[in-house]
């Protein structure tokens, strides 16, 4: 009987599924129609815009990416921490660095409720490792490469290019990367972990609702700080020849227990190998979760007045606006954003970047580079400001790709599925919050809106959200990787 009801269904079957949709599409409502046919032509738009400017196979593009790298190992979050027992907290907390399971839960529910992203070192190593066995066997764990440098290299390499990867990895990891990627740095035998916590939109831990999908990414990673392939780098560096030279992953400095003034030598070396490249190249700085206002103004020193480029996301933004108006770290900001907010912190971080790099050229013999590109990404838009004249080209096309892109990887498929997407970018935005401000309205047709202002150009596409998320670890990684292939 069960053989002849499997045989049944195998005859059947298809019918009754065509029959289904059938039905589906019959009673679909005219509302949830309108919302079909439009995502269907934000996609088609988005999709001729990013197809108007292809990569050269035949002499592809070089990039040269550094630092470090790791093996993320990516579990639901709530479920482990239900699985170790750890207690809820009434008190959600920011703190730099975590110890114990008290300010794991704070931390966490700190940035779970308003799902924002973060990355915290875990000083107790003992604390951490047992964090890693009980994710090895939770349901639904899946192992990754990891890292800022080495995420955006294959990203690269994927697009048509070929890629110099500053990192130190076991030969294991090294297989696994594109035969595109050549690895400048040491052989490790084991390469460390770095615990990604996803979390989808409405997931509840305590009385805690995550109001959108994002991670909390715990490490306990003492290799990655000291940048140790640097050396190995900046030798093969010199007879590679790069258009592009892009950094990531400095935020394993942060609040990092080093001795007195080492962090600070090891980027004066990151500052001699920037200021040693062509000016002709482009550098791009890709930012991060960084909470300690000491290396912040390390950076501010020794790496952005090398950089005419930088990455961030709606988080990173304001806490590096907040930094270059004198003001103190903004640890939380709105995930939301709207879009008049982030266009005038970035014309601000724009005006004082390139302000505080007209100043120390003028004070130092050390020419500091403008920023020329600025590219920030949010859950629901993709906006990028580029100068006039630049090196950087295609932006309207490139602001398309990052935008696609990002749905791309959430969901975790190269093809987008608009059933699995939504818009919520308003159908109109201001230009700016000041009164009086031009609002442009979103065109299915014509998605990605581009316009000039003062020295430079601004363009903001929509975000087709994923609404059923794969992974969000590595997001903005991939999203800028792939905006600036189109540009370089």
């Amino acid at each position: 009987m069960e053989r002849e009801g499997r045989s049944s269904w195998m005859k059947y079957g298809p019918v009754v599924s065509l029959f289904v949709v059938l039905l589906s599409f019959w009673f679909r409502s005219p509302q949830n129609e309108v919302l079909g046919d439009r995502l269907d032509t934000v996609l088609s738009s988005l999709l001729r815009a990013e197809g108007k400017v292809g990569v050269n196979n035949v002499a592809r593009p070089k990039v040269a990416v550094g630092f470090g790298g790791c093996v993320d190992l990516i579990v639901d979050g709530v479920s482990l921490l239900n699985k170790i027992g750890l207690a809820h907290t009434d008190q959600p907390l920011h703190h730099d660095l975590i110890e114990n399971e008290v300010q794991l839960a704070q931390s966490f529910a700190y940035f779970f409720a308003p799902g924002a992203a973060a990355e915290r070192f875990v000083l107790n190593d003992t604390f951490f490792s047992e964090l890693v066995e009980a994710s090895r066997d939770l349901p639904g764990n899946r192992w990754a490469i990891g890292g800022n440098a080495p995420v955006m290299a294959g990203r690269m390499a994927a697009e048509g290019c070929d890629l110099l990867l500053g990192g130190s990895f076991s030969p294991e990891f090294i297989d696994v990367l594109s035969e595109h990627i050549t690895v400048a740095g040491n052989i490790v035998e084991e390469p460390d972990i770095h615990l990604i916590l996803e979390y989808p939109s409405g997931a509840s831990w305590g009385q805690y609702t995550s109001r959108r999908a994002n991670r909390y990414i715990v490490h306990s990673d003492d290799h990655n700080p000291y940048l140790d392939s640097m050396a190995a780098f900046a030798e093969k560096l010199k007879g590679f020849d790069p258009d592009l030279l892009v950094v990531g992953g400095l935020q394993m400095m942060d609040n990092f227990p080093f001795q007195s003034g080492e962090r600070e030598a090891l980027l004066s070396r990151l500052a001699d190998l920037l200021s040693s490249s062509s000016p002709t190249i482009g550098v791009h700085f890709e930012m991060a979760s960084f909470v300690e206002e000491g290396i912040m103004e390390e950076l501010f020193h020794y790496v952005i007045p090398h950089a005419d480029s930088l990455g961030m996301n709606e988080q990173e933004l304001p806490n590096l606006l907040s930094l270059l108006k004198g003001s103190n770290i903004t640890v939380l900001s709105d995930p939301n954003p709207r879009v008049a907010t982030v266009l005038d912190q970035m014309r601000e971080v724009y005006r004082l970047v390139n302000l505080r790099s007209k100043e120390d050229s003028d004070t130092s013999s050390a020419k500091a580079k403008p920023l020329t590109r600025l590219h920030v990404h949010t859950l629901a838009f993709q906006a990028m400001i580029v100068t006039h004249g630049s090196k950087w080209k295609n932006t309207m096309s490139a602001t398309a790709k990052a935008s696609l892109t990002a749905n791309r990887h959430v969901c975790g498929s190269d093809d987008i599925d608009p059933s699995k997407a939504r818009l919520i970018m308003d159908d109109s935005f201001s230009v700016s919050q000041r009164e009086g401000s031009v609002r442009i309205p979103l065109q299915e047709s014509r998605p990605v809106s581009c316009w000039d202002e003062d020295d430079y150009e601004i363009c903001v596409a929509p975000v087709l959200v994923c609404t059923e998320v794969y992974q969000t670890a590595g997001g903005g990684d991939n999203i800028s990787a792939a905006g600036l292939v189109l540009q370089i």
